[in-house]
């Protein structure tokens, strides 16, 4: 049965942040990578705004299937998600290295594959949650906060390490994303 934002309380709330800003870190680091690319500020209000989205609909999916979608997914979202980022950096180095320098990125991958294969893992922790009786809607939205804010955090970091080291943007954010890969890979 589900428990209230009520019945719960401060100590609801604050296990909700504390597990939301964890697994927020993975899109922080993701962005800062991207973040080196040329985003005007809309775009990386879009993108973090869309890891944010991810982030919080993948944990409601996963509360709302529970314990079956959790058990037939398996360890494999620890593994996609790395594996789509590094795929992406080493596309960003292939390209920076065949092709003049991009004014702005414009890619449907950073926008949309990146946020959803990082929020795979998320789903896991809302099935979790979802048999711990966490509220959905409330889950959801406390973790897409999170990573929105997170992820525009990472995006102007980025931004400003672009613009410290003089090589390629394109080509530091992919390598960035490779190693980023690689690390969230062995963490698991």
């Amino acid at each position: 049965m589900e428990k209230s934002a009520g019945a719960l309380g401060d100590d609801m709330i604050l296990e909700l942040l504390v597990v939301g800003f964890v697994l927020s870190l993975d899109n922080f680091r993701a962005s800062i990578a991207l973040g080196m690319l040329p985003f005007s500020r809309l775009r990386a209000v879009q993108v973090a705004l869309t890891f944010g989205i991810w982030d919080g609909v993948a944990p409601l999916v996963g509360i709302l299937l529970g314990r079956y979608f959790g058990a037939a997914m398996g360890d494999i979202a620890h593994y996609v998600g790395p594996a789509v980022m590094g795929a992406y950096g080493l596309y960003l180095v292939v390209r920076s290295l065949r092709s003049e320098a991009p004014e702005e990125i414009d890619q449907p991958l950073a926008l949309f594959g990146i946020p959803l294969s990082l929020s795979l893992d998320n789903l896991l922790a809302g099935t979790s949650l979802g048999l711990l009786g966490f509220p959905p809607v409330l889950s959801a939205v406390i973790f897409a906060v999170l990573t929105a804010v997170m992820s525009f955090v990472g995006l102007r970091i980025g931004r400003a390490i672009g613009r410290l080291i003089r090589i390629r943007a394109d080509l530091l954010s992919g390598i960035a994303l490779v190693v980023m890969a690689v690390l969230l890979a062995l963490e698991f």
